[in-house]
């Protein structure tokens, strides 16, 4: 499938690395990677995840078919801006953020008709971030949202969907822009708001380490969080987070309700409902 293919990955960190790692085996004529930390360029090289690592981006560019760019959304519209006109026609671009309304627009206004930009979002991710956390494995079993708009080709768009259903994704979703953002808000967003809150309301005075299970582990594991991405994600995001966090907050206060005036129906009730709800998923 991509064997004559020219593919760059612009930012060889955690997602850069692990969508490297995982191309490298579907055998494209080259991957090259740009960066602006030349160790891991170099490391990069050294691993043979990369055929070539550059810290401009003018040469690769001008001779790649895809272009898969793993930056923050704000550094995603300023890489494009800066390299208008460095793309290769009919070139294939593709990015990983977690934000979509507003991006899109803002950069298909200055795209040549000659180059199509795919906006997609793999759902996978760890908490750790840089080369060195980067794998393959990650991406297994995960879920990729595309967000296909008007001036896209379907064959881009298969593209990318081919690409990603072979490393290792297991669903493909498709839905516009606006849609993935207010679902992101829930499924990703506000769970790491909570996280957070939990992690940081301890007031224990004691070594909570030493007293805590598997549940408290695993609902605060994405709190050890990248504060500048995820600052951007959630301000970038903010009405739609806002309306998530204010309906989680009406939950949270009728429960605390039903505790204070014991409730105990309302307690099964709302137990029921989630047992039934999480075992849908």
């Amino acid at each position: 499938m991509l064997e004559k293919l020219n593919i760059t990955i612009v930012g060889l960190g955690l997602v850069g690395g692990s969508f490297a790692k995982a191309l490298k085996a579907l055998n494209p004529q080259n991957i090259w990677a740009i960066d602006i930390d030349k160790e891991s360029l170099q490391k990069g090289e050294e691993m043979g995840i990369i055929d070539r690592g550059y810290e401009e981006p003018e040469e690769p560019l001008k001779s790649s078919d895809l272009v898969i760019i793993c930056l923050y959304p704000e550094l995603v519209k300023r890489f494009v801006y800066e390299n208008i006109e460095n793309f290769k026609p009919g070139a294939i671009i593709t990015d990983v953020t977690g934000i979509k309304n507003g991006l899109v627009e803002e950069i298909n206004k200055i795209l040549p008709q000659s180059i199509d930009f795919v906006f997609g979002h793999p759902m996978a991710g760890r908490e750790k971030k840089g080369l060195e956390y980067s794998s393959s494995e990650v991406f297994q079993g995960a879920n990729y949202i595309i967000t296909p708009n008007s001036r896209n080709q379907k064959s881009s768009i298969d593209l990318i969907e081919d690409i990603a259903r072979n490393i290792g994704f297991k669903r493909v979703i498709k839905i516009d822009p606006q849609k993935h953002d207010e679902v992101i808000a829930f499924t990703s967003q506000l769970p790491h708001i909570i996280a957070v809150a939990l992690v940081n309301s301890d007031d224990l005075n004691v070594d909570t380490g030493s007293v805590v299970g598997d549940s408290y582990r695993e609902l605060t594991r994405i709190a050890q969080i990248n504060e500048k991405l995820w600052s951007e994600l959630f301000i970038g995001n903010k009405e739609n987070l806002l309306q998530k966090i204010e309906v989680f907050q009406e939950k949270l206060d009728l429960l605390k309700k039903a505790i204070l005036e014991e409730e105990k129906e309302v307690l099964e009730e709302e137990f029921k409902k989630s047992s039934i709800r999480r075992k849908n998923l």
